[in-house]
This record gives structure tokens, C-alpha cells and sequence, in this order.
């Protein structure tokens, strides 16, 4: 049986998306310009960053007044509803503002503090990634599922790294003793897109460590759908400490390897 309520959010969720994505590529300057950084100087917020998060939050509170929102550019209210929306409105904007395509939007829906809803909208892909929870995981009409498991000396994965300096140091450390025991290493720039590879069978793993909830949220519900697991350190689930996400034969192993390395520590 539906839930009438999963479908509003999920039928929102995709038209916010669709709109969103619509604006960043087709309204993109040639002349665009760094509006603001965040942690670094390196890590960078465009005006268009700020412009796809208005339309979202006008778009999304305008159909549910009464829900919350968390957003990456500042857009965060409490609501009564029990519903919360967590967006990130560019996920990859230091791609998006070199001209790379790997940027996604990322909208999704929780419900009592669990995500159920979850969207991520490929632009340059021509792709749109969807999941509810325990309904499967989608891009378009296709049912997505995670790779069967290589051993991990076979295993593609990515990662990101923190705008940071000193944080990034560790976090090429990490890699650098983490290469010779995989396939190889990918570095794509945006989280959202990574975790949807991953349940698309692109990548057989994925970690980072530094992400915030709105980089994770709807991707990580993806990957879950698709019968990857995530988490963070064992035992715990994904968090900006570490997250962790890959084919149920790879998880454990590069979980236990991330965590010898101490990928969760800066």
C-alpha cells in the first residue's frame, strides 16, 4: 500500500529538482563569479548557489507552509508538521563554476527525523536519481542496484577531501596508503553524485570524511535502496565524521580499512 504522504513529498521533491536543475543549467553566466566561501578560501558559494536554494525553499514552503527546512545556504526553519526538508542546492559548485559537470541537486524529505524521501538531479547528466524508503531506488524508470561485490584489491572507489588545508593533508595520507589495496581511487567533486553511483553500479564504494547533512541525505537513501550499505565507524551510521557507502562484499572490509587508517580523524 502507498503512503499518500511519501508520494506529495516524493512528487515535490522531483518538480523542486527538475526546477532547480533547469536554473543552474541553463542560467548559468559565462561570467560567474564567486559570491561567498565557507570554510576556506577554496570553498567557494556562487550566486547561483543562492538563486537554486531560493527557488527551492519558495517552491517546496509554498506547497507545505508548515514544514522545516535546512538548507546549505543558510535557509533553515523549524517547522510544526513533522516533516523537514534538508537541500542542498548545488552539491559539486567548485565544478559547476570551472564548467564540470559533475553537480547535482540534492532535496530530501524526512519525516520524524528519518529520511524517507530522497531525490538527486543530475543536470548534465540528463539523469534524476529517487528513492522512498523500502520502495527501491530509481534514476528515471530504471531500478537501480549496486554492483556485486569484487574482492576490495578489485574495488573502485571514490572520495572527496575537505577545503581545509590541514585537514586535507590526512585526508591524501588516507589515500595515498588506501590506493595500493584497491582497483583504484575516484575523486568526482560532488557527494550526491558519488553515493548515486554507487547504487547505479559506477563505483563500488564511496567514503568521506567532513559531509554535512545535506550532502548526504538524499543520496545516501539512494545507495541504501539500492542495496548498498552505509555507515560511518562500525556501529555507527553515516555522519560528518566519516561516511561510508558500498556493495554489501566491499562494505565491512573498507570500513574496517578506513578505520586502521584513521580516516574518521583529521
Amino acid at each position: 500500500m502507498t503512503d499518500p504522504l511519501l508520494d506529495e513529498l516524493l512528487s515535490l521533491a522531483l518538480e523542486a529538482a527538475r526546477r532547480a536543475g533547469e536554473l543552474l543549467r541553463d542560467g548559468r553566466p559565462e561570467d560567474l563569479a564567486v559570491a561567498a566561501t565557507k570554510s576556506s578560501p577554496i570553498d567557494v558559494v556562487t550566486e547561483m548557489d543562492i538563486a537554486a536554494e531560493k527557488l527551492i525553499t519558495c517552491f517546496l514552503t509554498g506547497a507545505r507552509p508548515d514544514d522545516g527546512f535546512l538548507g546549505e545556504e543558510g535557509s533553515s526553519t523549524e517547522g510544526t508538521s513533522g516533516v523537514r526538508w534538508v537541500v542542498d542546492p548545488l552539491d559539486g559548485t567548485v565544478n559547476y563554476l570551472y564548467g564540470l559537470p559533475t553537480w547535482a541537486v540534492s532535496i530530501a524529505a524526512e519525516r520524524d527525523g528519518e529520511t524517507v524521501v530522497g531525490v538527486v538531479e543530475v543536470p548534465m547528466r540528463g539523469e534524476t536519481y529517487r528513492a522512498v524508503r523500502s520502495g527501491g531506488a530509481f534514476c528515471g524508470d530504471r531500478r537501480l542496484r549496486c554492483r556485486p561485490a569484487p574482492p576490495l584489491d578489485q574495488a573502485l572507489v571514490s572520495t572527496g577531501f575537505n577545503y581545509v588545508q590541514s585537514v586535507r593533508r590526512h585526508q591524501a595520507e588516507v589515500a595515498r596508503q588506501l590506493i595500493p589495496q584497491l582497483r583504484d581511487i575516484r575523486r568526482g567533486g560532488s557527494a550526491a553524485v558519488d553515493l548515486c553511483d554507487v547504487a547505479a553500479g559506477r563505483l563500488d564504494g564511496y567514503y568521506e570524511r567532513g559531509l554535512h547533512p545535506w550532502d548526504l541525505a538524499a543520496g545516501d537513501l539512494v545507495a541504501r535502496e539500492a542495496g548498498a550499505l552505509t555507515g560511518s565507524r562500525p556501529g555507527q551510521p553515516p555522519s560528518g565524521e566519516l561516511a561510508v557507502a558500498a556493495s554489501p562484499g566491499v562494505f565491512t572490509p573498507l570500513q574496517r580499512l578506513l578505520e586502521d587508517l584513521g580516516a574518521w580523524h583529521d
